[in-house]
Formats: structure tokens, sequence, C-alpha cells
């Protein structure tokens, strides 16, 4: 794809991802005024990804667009920089985590989704927004794949700083249960100890194979191309 349609697809999808942040922040939810409020959600977590992420995409493409033509060797080294983070954070968060999100919430939705959206929450989250955290994330980040070559990190790299995003989460919402005894999702409620710890060890492992199946496909799309 050319440049240009690039940079307004990835501008659109950035203004979609603050629409939606926008209009869930201003959700009157009680699970918003509770400790780690919208913090305490990987959902929210993700869409600020995904926000970040984009929009350093776009930062990307202006500054590719200012520095064509321009012999400057420290504005072409600022530019390398922002595509060092920019593929860095499509490898470690933006893909993964992205994919996680729509395909385990969509499954334990389909399952009983009393376990990971209850049926009040329809009365505060229109259906419109809630496809908008849980659908069209993976499309987006498929779009951004297709349309975009990005430098994976060496695997061992990758799949510690998944690990570490992992963890990271697994070990805030266990805080959250210390500090309030209420667990963030409802799921959790229903597992002992044990299971509990399999269920998280699960999440990790998951999550990494996300990791592993964008740096494939990642991959075959471009070296196909080549």
């Amino acid at each position: 794809m050319a440049l240009v349609p690039c940079q307004v697809l990835r501008a659109a999808i950035l203004l979609s991802y603050c629409s939606i942040l926008c209009n869930y922040k201003a959700i009157d939810m009680p699970a918003h005024q509770t400790y780690g409020g919208s913090w305490k959600f990987l959902t929210f977590i993700d869409l600020v990804i995904q926000a970040v992420f984009f929009g350093i995409c776009v930062l990307t493409d202006l500054s590719s667009l200012l520095t064509r033509g321009n012999d400057s060797q420290e504005q072409e080294r600022q530019l390398k920089k922002l595509i060092s983070l920019r593929d860095w954070m499509m490898a470690v968060l933006a893909f993964p985590v992205g994919v996680f999100v729509v395909t385990m919430f969509w499954s334990i939705y389909i399952y009983d989704r009393e376990l990971v959206y209850p049926k009040l929450l329809d009365n505060f989250i229109p259906a419109w927004l809630n496809h908008g955290m849980h659908t069209t994330v993976l499309p987006f980040v498929l779009i951004e794949m297709r349309t975009t070559h990005h430098q994976y990190p060496s695997r061992s790299c990758g799949l510690a700083a998944v690990c570490t995003f992992a963890v990271g989460y697994i070990l805030w919402v266990c805080w959250i249960h210390h500090v309030t005894g209420v667990w963030v999702y409802p799921l959790l409620e229903h597992l002992s100890p044990s299971v509990k710890i399999i269920f998280f060890a699960a999440v990790t492992i998951v999550i990494n194979i996300f990791y592993l199946v964008g740096e494939v496909l990642n991959s075959y799309i471009w070296d196909t191309q080549k």
C-alpha cells in the first residue's frame, strides 16, 4: 500500500481508539470508582497500549515525511529510534496483548458471559463500545502488520518482555484482591487456589504463544513479498 493511504489509515485508527477511550472513561460505572479504577481491567490497559502504539505509528509517519529529502543525520537517527520503538511495541505489546484480549474475552463470553462480562454491564456499555474494546482490536492490528514491516527483537528478549508484562499484570490482579478481597474477574471467584496458579500459568503461556504467532505471521507476510 502507498505511504499516504497508510498514514490516513493509522490516523483514523488512532482517532477511533481515542474516541473509544473517551467514551469508556465517561461511563459512570461503580467499578471505575473502586480500587485500581479502570486500570485493573486488561481491556482498558490494552486500549491504552493500542492508542499509544498507533500514536507512535502516526508520529513515525509524520517524521518520515518531514525528513524525506533531508540529509540531517540527527533527524535520521531520531527517526530510526521511533521506528525501533514502534516495532518493539508491535511485537511485544500491541499484537500479543491485543489478540489475547479478543480471543480470551469472546471465548469465555460464548461459554458463560457472566464469568467475564455480566449482563449488568449492558446497562452501562453500549454494544458498539463493547465491540470497539473487544473486537476491532484484532483487525486493526492485523491491518497494521499487513501494511508495514516490523522488525522483531530477538526471540529470547521478546518472550522475556511478554512474560514480564503477563506476570506483572497477574501480580497486579492478585494485589487488588489482597487489598479489596474481590477478584477483578468473576471467573477467578470460582477457581481454587491451586487451579488459579494453573490458570495464571496457562495465561502466561498463551500470551507467549501469541507473540510467536505474531513473529511467524510477520515473517510470512514480508518474506513472501520479498
